[in-house]
């Protein structure tokens, strides 16, 4: 009677994974290696997963280390589809409903940035429906004449110069690479020789995950992010919570950090930036005529304001056209003479949008200028609207 082989120690497998990027690549810190290795851990068990957390690998110039991970992914994840010009039709149709690959997207800026960007919004779009199962491209088949739902659910990983697309980096876990230095070293890799290395090591990870997708699909691990950041982590902590060892605390940690420093680093959107800035200007004071809140705007160091409009500068009409979106509005508002009545802003018509999109203030904004006094409306002076725009000492 042959004996069942023994169990495989999950955290001994990322242990080797670990040792295995250290060995070839410098990377920036230790969360990113520790974030590498669980997303590819993750691969092998994309059955348990409701959510498929996209790899973005980034880096400011050329020779930062970016393919050279993408070839020790490519040689350790699950059922990897190597490509850097594939038709996105042909991507499409490599994802199957079940088992399906893990696309692995080299030279991803030249696939989304300028003027290729447009040109592959299937793509984009497909990369981000997949995040998610359930989301089947729906296309018109004119030969059977029928409804064709296309799968897209998979694990994908893209490599490329600068960022991706917002909406890709949304859904994924980010790994910023750098130029090593002189004194920086790594063994060199080469694709014969430590091929087959890798490989033996994703056999192992599968060995050990694949027996557990069951315990995967139902684990409720206790997330450190939420929202959409906790969907893109969960199966990487799923993952090192089965490993145990010491590697829960590491991928939380690592959770923590990344994310922190994605949040950091995102570019906004004209609406958000505009709104964020208007949080700055408006400081401690409950209103604004409308020309101050612009000139106080384009007067921000580093903002845009000052030569948006293709140089002509943040205009009344273009302020209300990006905050329009967040149902804030001017209004006609009496000042103190000799502002008197004119266009302006309420504080309050602001302070929710604030509270649901803008990130955290890190300090209380100071008070660069004299606040407006409340003036009695001639027209209405029994108003409590006076009472607004008083300002705030506490």
């Amino acid at each position: 009677m042959t004996e069942p082989d023994p169990p495989t120690d999950g955290a001994a497998v990322l242990d080797r994974l670990h040792a295995a990027i250290t060995k070839y690549l410098i990377m920036p810190n230790p969360e990113t290696i520790d974030a590498t290795v669980l997303w590819i851990a993750a691969t092998h068990a994309q059955d348990a997963w409701t959510h498929a957390p996209r790899l973005v690998i980034k880096a400011p110039e050329k020779r930062c280390g970016k393919s050279r991970l993408l070839d020790v992914v490519d040689g350790t994840c699950y059922r990897p589809l190597m490509t850097v010009n594939a038709s996105t039709a042909a991507i499409f149709r490599s994802i199957t409903e079940t088992d399906p690959p893990t696309i692995l997207l080299d030279e991803a800026d030249t696939i989304f940035g300028g003027k290729q960007a447009e040109a592959n919004e299937d793509l984009r779009g497909l990369l981000n429906a997949g995040h998610q199962r359930g989301r089947p491209t729906i296309r018109w088949n004119h030969q059977s004449r029928e409804l064709e739902k296309i799968p897209t659910f998979c694990m994908a990983a893209l490599a490329g110069i600068g960022s991706m697309p917002d909406t890709i980096e949304d859904r994924a876990v980010i790994v910023k690479m750098r130029r090593r230095t002189a004194a920086e070293k790594v063994a060199p890799f080469r694709s014969k020789r430590d091929g087959p290395v890798l490989r033996r090591l994703a056999s192992d990870l599968a060995s050990w995950l694949r027996p557990n997708l069951t315990e995967l699909e139902n684990a409720e691990p206790e997330m450190p992010l939420e929202d959409r950041a906790a969907d893109t982590w969960e199966p990487l902590i799923a993952v090192a919570d089965l490993a145990g060892a010491n590697w829960p605390e590491r991928a939380r940690r690592a959770a923590q950090a990344l994310n922190a420093a994605r949040e950091g680093d995102a570019e906004y959107s004209d609406r958000l930036r505009v709104l964020i800035d208007c949080r700055i200007v408006f400081a401690g004071f409950d209103g604004m005529p409308s020309t101050v809140l612009l000139e106080r705007l384009k007067a921000l160091p580093e903002a845009p304001w000052a030569e948006y409009n293709g140089g002509a500068g943040l205009t009344a009409m273009k302020l209300g056209v990006l905050l329009k979106e967040y149902e804030i509005a001017s209004e006609n508002i009496t000042f103190e003479p000799p502002t008197g009545r004119v266009k302006g802003f309420h504080r309050t018509a602001f302070e929710d949008a604030w509270r649901r999109y803008c990130p955290p203030e890190e300090k209380p904004a100071p008070e660069p200028y004299k606040p407006y006094k409340p003036y009695p409306d001639p027209q209405n002076p029994s108003s409590d609207n006076v009472r607004l725009f008083q300002h705030r000492t506490a």
